[in-house]
């Protein structure tokens, strides 16, 4: 499971950069990346840029059966909730090397090696 999770994520580099885009054709944001990753093709589009992603993280995974796990247990294909910014969450597929994350100032779906350097406020796993 978690080397399908992982190569779902990895599908979706190269993707352009679209906010609340949900397919690799039109571009992806965050919540794409992590619908594509996890099987979940129905991800509402109607949510605030900033601050509102937490809840919605929250139900997001629910949904898709991930539980939470403390975030020094994170791994391939895990699911992390990072705060990129000032009032802006941001959601990670991790992999065997790094993360693959809906990159804005890129305009690219991108994997970057290592961990990301954002604060992690949740990890979710599927069992």
């Amino acid at each position: 499971m978690t080397a399908d999770i992982v190569a779902r994520a990895r599908a979706c580099v190269g993707a352009r950069f679209r906010p609340q885009g949900r397919s690799v054709a039109e571009g992806m944001d965050c919540a794409g990346v992590a619908g594509a990753a996890f099987g979940l093709d129905a991800l509402p589009r109607d949510y605030a840029l900033r601050g509102e992603l937490a809840a919605r993280a929250e139900t997001f995974a629910a949904t898709a059966g991930l539980r939470r796990i403390a975030p020094d247990e994170a791994g391939p294909g895990d699911l992390m909730l990072v705060a990129a910014g000032p009032a802006q969450l941001h959601l990670v597929v991790l992999t065997d090397g790094g993360f693959v994350h809906a990159d804005a100032a890129l305009r690219r779906v991108v994997e970057r090696p290592g961990r990301p350097a954002w604060p992690v406020l949740t990890v979710w796993r599927k069992d």
